[in-house]
């Protein structure tokens, strides 16, 4: 059950690792994105992704979505691979920025319900349990008062608490975030902290793309420097030394083995 006593799917929680990455290599031709990843997320933590522009986030995300097929090594979410996972809607995602029209008449329940659409089978006709599950989400956004809007009203921050509420309703255990907080303000930054802490709260696993380095401690209970491979996955205290950002950030990017 749910804070509101509403419900959820029945996706059981892994007793292993919510997400496992193994040796996890990915080239778009001649050019490495991704060289030998291995990772392992435990449910209920938010880890959060530091690195550069370049260093294999997005493509990382898109492997995990099954969106880009790994040359070398294997995923699993929830201890099934990626297609099973995705059938079961074991994983959403939240973009960076939404390829909407803003101008197109719909509102914010009907964009947040559509977070719902692997739950209804073909028919999309939605039932109790999915109204439920969108008032939910939009009431943990904060953005109830605005379900009859239009989308293209809303402010930026707005319009990523909506989407972000649309990820929540699927109800899945794994959410990848890219840059959550690109583009709103401190007063939203600080709502969505809340939000997804909450979700941890709730069993959810949240992996978390995000350049706001000062954020990470708050947001996030592990975090992973990554430039192509995992250079260092620890605490976000220990990520954030200086002496660790630099060997991804520095004049140097060439990833270095963790002892």
């Amino acid at each position: 059950m749910t804070r509101s006593g509403t419900a959820r799917p029945d996706h059981a929680r892994p007793s292993g690792p919510a997400l496992s990455l193994d040796h996890v290599t990915v080239r778009y031709d001649s050019v490495v994105a991704l060289d030998g990843v291995s990772l392992e997320v435990a449910p209920g933590r938010v880890c959060g992704l530091v690195g550069t522009n370049g260093s294999g986030k997005s493509t990382l995300f898109k492997s995990i979505m099954g969106l880009v097929k790994p040359d070398e090594g294997d995923i699993a979410i929830g201890g099934v691979g990626i297609s099973a996972a995705r059938k079961s809607g074991a994983v959403a995602y939240v973009p960076q920025a939404e390829g909407v029209d803003w101008d197109f008449p719909i509102g914010v329940r009907d964009v947040v319900m559509t977070g719902r659409y692997g739950h209804q089978g073909w028919t999309r006709r939605a039932r109790r349990v999915d109204h439920d599950a969108v008032a939910e989400a939009l009431d943990r956004v904060g953005m109830t008062a605005f379900a009859h809007r239009q989308v293209g009203q809303l402010s930026g921050g707005q319009r990523k608490r909506v989407f972000v509420a649309r990820a929540i309703a699927q109800c899945a255990p794994l959410l990848l975030l890219d840059e959550p907080f690109a583009g709103v303000d401190t007063t939203t930054q600080a709502a969505l902290t809340d939000v997804f802490r909450g979700l941890a709260a709730d069993g959810h696993t949240l992996l978390v793309a995000t350049h706001d380095l000062a954020g990470v401690p708050q947001l996030c209970d592990e975090a992973v420097l990554l430039q192509k491979r995992v250079v260092l996955h620890s605490t976000p205290d220990d990520v954030l030394r200086p002496e660790n950002l630099a060997r991804a950030f520095g004049a140097s990017t060439e990833p270095q083995e963790v002892s």
